[in-house]
């Protein structure tokens, strides 16, 4: 896939990344997480690509990140398209909490009969333990191989991303109880662990979010490589899901001022999809585009803090809201 130098488009990305990087002094990096708490705060980066493949790049564009929770969108299609999408949805539900991302209220005061929604760390665990496999390692084997046929190269974990999360995650294992009490993992707390953490831990580049994001904007099909990954309806489903739980608890405002499907990810990138809008009287994207974002301030609600803000500017610039 090449570069389009397209200067109108590229240098105006380039403005938009200088004009927003002061931004991340509203936010910090994820300081719970020892390895994230340390990168450099002041990065910001961002990929657009378009259906023929283009990319548009600005900013710290090189550096790999991990994807933490925009793993939980790409479990949530992996395992779907594994066993349907009706078994996803009987054992998580598709409702915003109005509560924190790894908040373990809703099991004391709801007693839900099932997860809220695959985008909480409580969902999130649970589809994971409900991958294929026979054991931890086989059923990430499976969302390994699956995520690298979506991007066509090999991927790896950053280990010691790994090891953080893994010496810090009381909150998740105190989530992953509360699942096995319910009946609701289908492995042991320290698997079902294992198998998330994993997941968080992928090393992933603007690129990767940014290609990710078109073939969702494309209902499951990678206009590039004419490849049909997943259905229309387990792509629908993901982006109604992105668009009311995927910016954690500041879903709601991201929607009213950005209004693109996305998912974002404490290390402080953000998957978005934005599908054709041909009706658009602007010129950029109105085909689609996937794009993908890094910074790692992260604010309250753990959302890039410069990166929401220059997704907000794009958004509203370039026309690519869905509403």
């Amino acid at each position: 896939m090449a570069v389009q130098n397209n200067p109108r488009i590229t240098e105006q990305l380039e403005a938009w990344v200088k004009e927003n990087k002061g931004h991340a002094v509203l936010g910090t990096t994820a300081q719970y997480i020892p390895a994230l708490g340390k990168v450099d705060p002041g990065k910001l980066g961002i990929c657009m690509i378009d259906e023929d493949g283009h990319y548009y790049c600005a900013g710290d564009t090189d550096t790999e990140f991990t994807l933490q929770s925009i793993s939980k969108a790409l479990t949530f299609v992996a395992l779907s398209c594994h066993y349907g999408l009706d078994f996803v949805l009987e054992r998580v539900d598709v409702e915003p909490t109005g509560e924190a991302f790894n908040s373990i209220v809703p099991f004391e005061i709801h007693r839900p009969n099932k997860p809220f929604n695959p985008f909480i760390n409580a969902g999130a665990i649970t589809i994971s333990s409900l991958l294929p496999g026979q054991n931890a390692q086989k059923k990430f084997e499976f969302l390994k191989g699956f995520l690298e046929e979506l991007l066509g190269h090999p991927i790896e974990i950053d280990k010691e991303v790994y090891d953080s999360e893994w010496a810090t995650s009381h909150r998740n294992r105190a989530l992953a109880y509360y699942l096995k009490e319910a009946k609701f993992l289908e492995l042991e707390v320290e698997e079902a662990l294992d198998i998330y953490i994993s997941q968080c831990s992928i090393k992933v580049s603007v690129k990767d979010l940014a290609l990710l994001g078109l073939i969702l904007a494309y209902d499951g099909y990678n206009p590039i490589t004419k490849v049909k990954h997943f259905s229309e309806e387990i792509a629908q489903v993901t982006k109604v899901l992105m668009v009311t739980c995927g910016m954690y608890n500041s879903s709601g405002n991201f929607a009213a001022h950005v209004g693109i499907p996305a998912k974002s990810g404490v290390s402080g990138g953000i998957m978005a999809a934005v599908p054709p809008k041909l009706h658009s009287q602007t010129y950029e994207f109105r085909a689609g585009a996937g794009i993908g974002v890094y910074g790692p301030a992260i604010d309250v609600q753990g959302n890039s803090a410069a990166g929401t803000m220059m997704l907000r500017q794009i958004s509203k610039e370039w026309d690519l809201s869905i509403f």
